[in-house]
């Protein structure tokens, strides 16, 4: 599998109740390793993909510790380095109540200056599957890469998935804008939220069976109530969560969607394969950062 996607860093400061503005809040922070292409990537490696490589790019002042990282998470990286801008850098809020919400502030960096001179036919060598972060078409130069890498993909008969990503993002983007350049992907997996504002419909079964008659798997991640499973217009399968004791929710999506593509790649019906993302997603809120815990 080839996941084509966002690699960033991830400094997570987890706080009690509402921040206090004008002075301190108490908080623990980390300084982690994440991205959902990057985070999706490692997940599926971690659940049993035998093959994931990425491709993304960073600045010159963390390739090596992304490098080593993602190579510790069974990965094989291949990571243009940008001349100009930094590794992007997320800050992620995390009130560490029941519910363990987290808030993102990004700053994007390099990693949505991938282009199309970034990638090659070649890098579909031997790939079973092609994965792109919906965090590609949030920019011009990325979203140029998106045509490209799809074009490289049907004439090479690799199927194409995507993950929306991001509301705020999709939002301002725009659902016909996306919906355009997603056209031709068979399977699309967006949380709830996302399903909301590509269809307009508030009820998350209606949303994916509404999705699904443009893309023919839909596979709509519902946090703590599961997932749900659309084709051909209806929704055919409700997959229950896993039981999960939250303490930061970053990334969740991100393991479900690694999950499920590894289960899916290794012959699993979408059924199986979306009760294998459930799995991973418990997993992922149950720890803090958007990675799988490390081996041994």
């Amino acid at each position: 599998m080839l996941v084509v996607g966002d690699v960033v860093t991830d400094v997570v400061a987890r706080h009690r109740g509402p921040l206090a503005p004008g002075t301190d809040t108490a908080s623990v922070i980390r300084t982690l390793p994440g991205g959902a292409g990057a985070n999706v990537a490692c997940w599926a490696a971690h659940r049993g993909c035998a093959d994931v490589r990425l491709l993304g790019r960073v600045g010159t002042d963390a390739v090596a510790w992304h490098e080593r990282e993602l190579r510790a998470s069974g990965v094989r990286p291949r990571l243009v380095v940008d001349p100009e801008a930094a590794t992007g850098t997320v800050i992620c809020l995390v009130d560490t109540g029941d519910a363990a919400e987290r808030t993102f502030l990004t700053d994007s960096g390099a990693s949505l200056r991938l282009d199309p001179d970034d990638w090659s036919p070649s890098l579909l060598d031997g790939v079973a599957r092609l994965h792109l972060s919906g965090y590609l078409f949030f920019s011009e130069p990325s979203r140029a890469l998106v045509a490209v890498a799809l074009e490289s993909a049907r004439a090479r008969g690799v199927p194409v998935s995507v993950d929306p990503a991001s509301a705020g993002f999709l939002t301002r983007l725009g659902v016909d804008r996306f919906l355009a350049l997603a056209e031709g992907v068979d399977v699309l997996l967006p949380s709830r939220d996302e399903a909301y504002l590509l269809t307009g419909l508030p009820d998350p079964a209606d949303a994916a069976a509404k999705l699904s008659r443009l893309v023919p798997l839909v596979v709509a991640k519902q946090g703590a109530d599961g997932a749900l499973i659309a084709r051909g217009g209806r929704v055919e399968s409700r997959i229950p969560a896993a039981p999960a004791t939250p303490r930061d929710t970053t990334g969740a999506g991100d393991a479900f969607t690694g999950a499920f593509l590894a289960a899916l790649l290794a012959g699993a019906e979408p059924e199986q394969a979306a009760a294998e993302g459930c799995g991973a997603g418990a997993l992922a809120v149950e720890k803090v950062g958007g990675r799988p815990p490390a081996a041994g």
